[in-house]
C-alpha cells in the first residue's frame, strides 16, 4: 500500500455521499470540517484536524444550489491555504456553468472561464474533474487539470448488456467526437442527431437524424442530461427513423424538474447516469441506473498524491 499518511480528502456540502465512497476506495476517512452557514446565510468552514503541508483534496461538485456549493469550495480552498496545506486540489466531479465557454452572443459573460479564474485566486494549485462540456475549459485554468471520463464505465456496462444491434446516437454534433469514441470501443455504428438551439431557455428543434437507426437498438449518449428536453427530442426523432429499442447515457444526471417526468414518460427503455451529481444518485425512477465513479476518482487521487500518471489510468481500462 502507498503511504497516505500526509493524504487529506475532505468533502463539501454538495455530495458528501460521493466523498464517503471515494475514502472508502482509499482506505482513508473523510477529513474533519464544518461547515454552516450563520443566519445571514454567510458560509463558514473551519478544518477541524490539523492539514499544514498536507496533500489536501476537497470533493464538491456544482450542484443544486450551485452558486452556493461554487462559494461553498471557494471559502474551502482558502481556508485550507491559510491552514497551510501543502498543496490544495479541487476534486470537481461536475463542472457547471460548462455550456458558458465562448462569447456566441453580444454582451455575454464567459462564465466557465471566470470559474476558473475564481478556483485559482482562491489557492488551488490543482484541479481534478470529469466529462467537461468543452475541451477548450481546461485551457481556461493556469493550474494542472486532470479530466476524467466515464466513457468506459459507459461502455463497459452496454458491452454487458449484450444488445441486439446496437448503434450509439450522438444527440448533438458538439458531442458526436466523443460518441464515435464509444461506437469505437464497442465496435458499432454511430448516427448523429442534427439539431438547431431555438433560445436560450432549453428550446431544440431536432432537425434529421444522420446515420442508419431503422431496426437497430439506440443508443444515445451526451455529457449530461439537464431538463431532458433535448435527451427527449432526440428519442422521438430516433424512435420515427424506426429504432425498435431506445436506451440513454450520460456522465452527469443533472436532472433539473420536469427531466424525470420526462425520461419516464419518454421512450427510453433505461436511462445510464454516473454518480457525480447528487441528483443522479437520488433519483427516483426505474428507468434510471446509476454507475458510481468512486473508484475511477479514487485511484485518479491516488496517483496524483503519488506523482503518478492519471493519463496512464484509461489506458488501463
Amino acid at each position: 500500500m502507498p503511504d497516505l499518511e500526509d493524504l487529506k480528502i475532505f468533502s463539501g456540502a454538495a455530495h458528501p455521499m460521493l466523498a464517503q465512497e471515494v475514502c472508502s476506495y482509499v482506505d482513508i476517512p473523510v477529513g474533519k470540517a464544518t461547515i454552516s452557514k450563520f443566519s445571514n446565510d454567510n458560509t463558514f468552514v473551519q478544518y477541524q484536524e490539523n492539514i499544514r503541508q498536507q496533500d489536501v483534496f476537497i470533493i464538491q461538485p456544482f450542484a443544486y444550489p450551485v452558486n452556493d456549493s461554487i462559494m461553498e469550495l471557494l471559502i474551502m480552498i482558502d481556508a485550507a491555504k491559510r491552514a497551510s496545506a501543502g498543496r490544495i486540489t479541487a476534486v470537481i466531479p461536475y463542472y457547471a456553468y460548462g455550456r458558458s465557454d465562448k462569447k456566441d452572443q453580444p454582451r455575454v459573460p464567459v462564465t466557465a472561464r471566470l470559474l476558473a479564474d475564481l478556483i485559482t485566486v482562491a489557492g488551488a494549485h490543482r484541479v481534478l474533474t470529469m466529462d467537461l462540456h468543452a475541451g477548450q475549459i481546461q485551457g481556461f485554468f493556469n493550474i494542472p487539470v486532470d479530466e476524467l471520463t466515464a466513457l468506459p464505465l459507459l461502455t463497459h456496462y452496454f458491452r454487458e448488456k449484450k444488445l441486439a444491434d446496437p448503434v450509439v446516437v450522438a444527440v448533438d454534433i458538439g458531442i458526436s467526437k466523443r460518441a464515435r469514441d464509444m461506437a469505437t470501443s464497442l465496435g458499432i455504428p454511430l448516427a448523429i442527431i442534427e439539431k438547431r438551439r431555438i433560445d436560450n431557455n432549453d428550446h431544440t428543434e431536432v432537425m434529421n437524424v444522420i446515420g442508419d437507426v431503422a431496426g437497430k437498438t439506440a443508443i444515445t449518449f451526451d455529457d449530461e442530461t439537464d431538463t431532458a428536453g433535448s435527451l427527449t427530442s432526440a428519442v422521438r426523432a430516433v424512435v420515427n427513423a424506426g429504432a425498435k429499442e431506445v436506451y440513454s447515457c450520460s456522465t452527469h444526471g443533472v436532472f433539473t424538474p420536469p427531466a424525470l417526468d420526462r425520461i419516464n414518460e419518454s421512450n427510453i427503455h433505461e436511462m445510464v447516469v454516473t454518480d457525480t451529481l447528487p441528483s443522479a444518485a437520488n433519483a427516483d425512477s426505474s428507468k434510471i441506473k446509476v454507475l458510481s465513479v468512486a473508484s475511477l476518482l479514487g485511484e485518479a487521487i491516488c496517483r496524483i498524491h503519488e506523482g503518478r500518471s492519471v493519463g496512464e489510468l484509461f489506458a488501463e481500462v
